[in-house]
């Protein structure tokens, strides 16, 4: 077998396989002696047609299926001789078999490109000591306050206004007729000043007082977020039915029992300062991650397109997702697998530079996941998800690429901590808190 490669760029490359004649040969003589024996040909028995006659009703789909073995049993050995970092599938391009010459086909391949050495101690990083604050904390009570506060009717006969809660009823109309986008809506409970329905909306129900009627017309700029209001002018008939105050909670103890799970309100604020620290906590991973990439990753190196379009489709895939968790379509929202295609390359090209980054450290470093260590990141993870252990290993069992990217995702983490771990690493206060 020969084997000459032509360089598309530096990872992409043409290989021109060349199979002597002799294996070709005994290729044929091989697949005509199997299909002898199987072949079913009217006025012979099995086994007993003759060579020529076998030619005569098999030769074409003989020849191929001889090609397409040839092409399976040279293209591993083909890479292998050539040491060849393929990733992604091989674009073959066969050709037609001839049984008086050689065989010779064509594939392309993309390769993993290959870095240079990453020196990595030493470098300096500023890690922000991010801490919770009382402000912070009472403005996440309140949020909490909000959720279960009631609405009550105000004592005073009074017009609405900036703040007020409202309940009302109204229907909005384009050119005359009812418009499914602004159908008939009763007891729609409205905050005057927050632009729920848009800031006109309010302007016209503010001064209205409990009983009052009125109409009006109110146009949708063109960059509504509601598309199909964007641009238009509808006429709405709105009721006010009454207008409310709210009424928050007090911050004692059976506040906190309302929440389900604590018994006093300090217990509520325990939680509270651990998931805003915990969130802290992530953000400076995040920060000393974009610093060892700000760093460390200069060289310049091309990717390959089988790479980024992964990265691409995980992208789509994951917002495709989030969309159908609210029962909505991308395509309901102006989205189209190929407006994201251009929209996110950037970031998936960005992405990939990222892992193969982080794919030389490991490789360099010779970084690797021990049975021990699987064991806790399942452990770990079937905690996060509120699944037991077992149904998470079944899982990656059954899901050998899944398992494959789950360990990846463990590498990786394993690099950066060896990055950070042999840094200098300067603490900082942060220039604010928010």
């Amino acid at each position: 077998m020969e084997i000459t490669i032509e360089d598309i760029s530096s990872v992409k490359k043409k290989l021109n396989i060349h199979i002597p004649h002799d294996t070709v040969v005994k290729e044929i003589e091989s697949a005509y002696v199997n299909l002898k024996k199987s072949a079913k040909i009217k006025g012979y028995r099995p086994g007993k047609a003759p060579r020529p006659v076998l030619e005569r009703v098999f030769k074409k789909d003989l020849h191929s299926e001889v090609a397409s073995n040839l092409i399976q049993s040279t293209l591993i050995d083909a890479i292998k001789q050539k040491d060849l970092a393929v990733i992604g599938t091989p674009k073959v391009e066969p050709t037609e078999l001839n049984p008086d010459s050689a065989y010779s086909y064509h594939v392309t391949v993309e390769l993993k490109p290959k870095l240079s050495p990453i020196t990595f101690k030493g470098i300096e990083l500023n890690k922000k000591l991010y801490k919770v604050s009382d402000a912070e904390i009472d403005k996440q009570i309140e949020l909490l306050q909000r959720q279960v506060a009631q609405y009550v009717k105000i004592s005073e006969d009074r017009p609405c206004r900036d703040g007020d809660f409202v309940v009302i009823d109204y229907e909005g109309f384009k050119d005359g007729a009812p418009f499914e986008e602004t159908q008939k809506t009763q007891n729609y409970t409205l905050k005057i000043g927050q632009g729920m329905i848009s800031d006109d909306f309010d302007k016209q129900i503010a001064g209205m007082k409990s009983g009052d009627e009125k109409e009006f017309t109110i146009h949708f700029p063109d960059t509504y977020h509601n598309k199909k209001l964007a641009g238009l002018d509808i006429s709405f008939k709105a009721a006010l039915r009454d207008i409310r105050e709210q009424k928050l909670p007090e911050l004692d103890n059976e506040f906190a029992a309302s929440l389900g799970k604590y018994e006093t309100i300090d217990e509520v604020k325990a939680e509270i300062r651990k998931s805003l620290q915990e969130g802290y906590d992530k953000r400076v991973q995040q920060e000393l991650q974009e610093q060892v990439f700000e760093k460390l990753l200069t060289e310049s190196f091309e990717i390959p397109d089988t790479l980024v379009q992964f990265e691409l489709d995980n992208i789509i895939y994951d917002t495709a997702m989030r969309f159908a968790q609210s029962n909505i379509s991308m395509e309901q929202v102006g989205l189209t697998r190929e407006k994201m295609e251009t929209q996110y390359r950037d970031v998936a090209e960005k992405q990939v530079r990222r892992h193969l980054f982080l794919s030389q450290i490991i490789e360099q470093e010779k970084l690797d996941i021990s049975d021990t260590e699987m064991e806790s990141e399942y452990e770990t993870f079937a905690s996060a998800v509120g699944q037991k252990v077992e149904i998470i290993k079944d899982y990656y069992k059954k899901n050998p690429d899944k398992a494959e990217g789950f360990k990846l995702t463990l590498l990786e983490k394993k690099a950066f901590n060896l990055i950070i771990d042999n840094a200098d690493v300067k603490e900082v206060e942060p220039e604010t808190n928010s």
